[in-house]
């Protein structure tokens, strides 16, 4: 009974039931948002993703640059048919090293996050310069400028060192390297592909990806970053959710 007349008298004064509801907020909001911001705590650890090359973050940043994010998504969620459409759901960990993250809140085109691979460099090129020769019903500008741009690989390094303050994993090997590892994975049989492996511990797409040997472009840049969307995790390690029944059963 006592604690019902405390409760009471808590109800009668106004200061003191706005101080207490405060205090309850604040409690529970810190209680839900400092354990966010120790990433080892939110994000499952995942074998095979890494740091973007040099070339490929020279890609995110056009891709950001352009505005790519406001009509393509990159986040596929646990249902049947986004799985079914896009393949494995998103892992929080593919996007840990991206600053921003680029899950997008709308689709105006199809979501990216596993189109590296599912599509050839030339069909990219070609999308990306008159997007309705490959798909006629696009709506998407043209980006045929991106040919004619040489990639700004000449202060990368600065990017990485960016990238390194935020938590990325680069190494002052990779910084150093940075420029011209981006101008050697533009062409294909580089001498430098063993090294550049070593440093990013795993098989890299090193090749000229727009078609013009004789210029590393922005364009070889976004389809070098498109190209590893979704390609650094074997999936096959991790179950779809669509892919179990209510019984615990592979279907």
């Amino acid at each position: 009974m006592s604690f019902l007349y405390k409760h009471k008298k808590l109800e009668k004064n106004s200061i003191l039931l706005l101080i207490c509801i405060i205090g309850a907020i604040l409690v529970g909001g810190i209680v839900e948002i400092i354990p966010l911001f120790r990433q080892e705590t939110v994000i499952e650890p995942v074998k095979g993703v890494r740091p973007y090359t040099p070339l490929e973050l020279a890609g995110y940043n056009i891709y950001i640059r352009e505005g790519c994010y406001l009509c393509h998504s990159q986040q596929i969620r646990p249902l049947r048919d986004e799985v079914a459409r896009y393949g494995h759901y998103s892992l929080a960990a593919e996007s840990m090293y991206d600053h921003p993250f680029q899950w997008g809140s709308k689709r105006t085109g199809p979501d990216l996050a596993r189109v590296g691979g599912k599509y050839s460099d030339e069909w990219h090129a070609a999308h990306l310069k008159n997007p309705r020769d490959v798909v006629p019903e696009s709506i998407m500008p043209s980006y045929s400028f991106l040919s004619r741009h040489g990639a700004r690989l000449h202060d990368i390094d600065k990017h990485l060192r960016a990238q390194q303050a935020l938590g990325v994993p680069y190494t002052d090997d990779m910084i150093k390297n940075a420029e011209s590892d981006a101008a050697s994975q533009a062409h294909a049989g580089s001498d430098n592909q063993t090294a550049m492996e070593e440093r990013y511990g795993g098989p890299l797409n090193v090749r000229d990806f727009d078609g013009n040997p004789m210029l590393v472009s922005e364009m070889d840049a976004l389809i070098a970053y498109l190209q590893v969307l979704g390609t650094m995790v074997k999936f096959t390690d991790y179950e779809p959710a669509s892919a179990t029944n209510t019984a615990g059963e592979t279907q």
